[in-house]
């Protein structure tokens, strides 16, 4: 029989892994699909540039109110939301849920990371282990299981867009020579669409919708609300704003934190450019 720590491990990972099938293969198709005035680049840097905001006070205030599974809960509903704005791209569907998703994703991580910690500290004191061992072992099982989203997130995507015949087939001697903005070459096609049907977009972002739905049912169903008794005693005896606002702050004090940052911005480099120039 596995712990039921070990379990909630599993919980969190799965629903993590449901929902970034959607995200990520959203997130991979934006500068594809919503090409237009770069509308789907733009989105995901309004995307990011929110979770920035988010992130210097959003994630104690909802951990401490709502605890780390209602605010994994939370979070997961905005992520869903960016999905119905792909529904009907436009400025006035992608920015607003663009700012929703990046409201909510610096609480969702943050509330992964604490739920994880928790069991793993918990895990350890009932086995006499030391806490950092488990908790590297529960995070090494989360990434595991999480980091396979992008295989399921492009498989779906294929899948469904490779059922439309109107697309141009560009024989792989070209391609050899292609690049996102210019091919060299005069190819001759037999459509000049380079998007697939609505209809399959469509059914995409149904798919999407679908899978974050899931990843919140499985959350909110299976996960255990470790941290209840503590968020209860915090709503009865809240702290100042201003103190949880500046408690992302003194962090910087931590010189180890200080070098972790240029590691942080090289991934989000890293990960714009697969997303927004690699994907096109």
């Amino acid at each position: 029989m596995i712990s039921r720590n070990f379990k909630n491990v599993l919980v969190v990972s799965i629903g993590f892994l449901s929902l970034f099938t959607a995200y990520g293969g959203l997130q991979s198709l934006q500068s594809s699909l919503n090409a237009e005035q770069g509308m789907g680049v733009a989105s995901l840097s309004v995307i990011y540039a929110s979770i920035i905001l988010s992130s210097m006070f959003l994630p104690p205030i909802m951990i401490k109110n709502l605890g780390c599974k209602w605010t994994i809960v939370a979070g997961m509903a905005c992520y869903v939301s960016y999905s119905f704005g792909n529904l009907y791209p436009g400025w006035y569907t992608l920015i607003p849920t663009s700012v929703i998703l990046g409201l909510g994703g610096s609480p969702l991580w943050s509330a992964k990371c604490t739920y994880l910690t928790i069991s793993g500290n918990v895990q350890a004191s009932k086995d006499n282990k030391k806490g950092s061992d488990v908790i590297n072992h529960y995070f090494g099982i989360f990434f595991f299981i999480f980091q396979s989203s992008a295989v399921w997130g492009n498989l779906m995507s294929s899948l469904i867009f490779g059922q439309d015949t109107s697309i141009s087939d560009i024989p792989e001697e070209v391609l050899e020579t292609c690049g996102a903005s210019d091919c060299g070459l005069t190819i001759e096609v037999n459509s000049t669409s380079n998007k697939p049907a609505q209809k399959l977009v469509w059914t995409l972002v149904g798919c999407y919708i679908g899978v974050g739905v899931l990843a919140m049912l499985i959350v909110a169903i299976f996960l255990d609300n470790i941290d209840h008794q503590q968020t209860s005693e915090f709503r009865d005896n809240r702290e100042p704003f201003c103190h949880t606002f500046l408690a992302t702050f003194r962090l910087l004090k931590d010189w180890r934190l200080l070098t972790l940052i240029p590691l942080t911005m090289y991934s989000g480099f890293e990960q714009s450019f697969l997303s927004g120039e690699y994907t096109k």
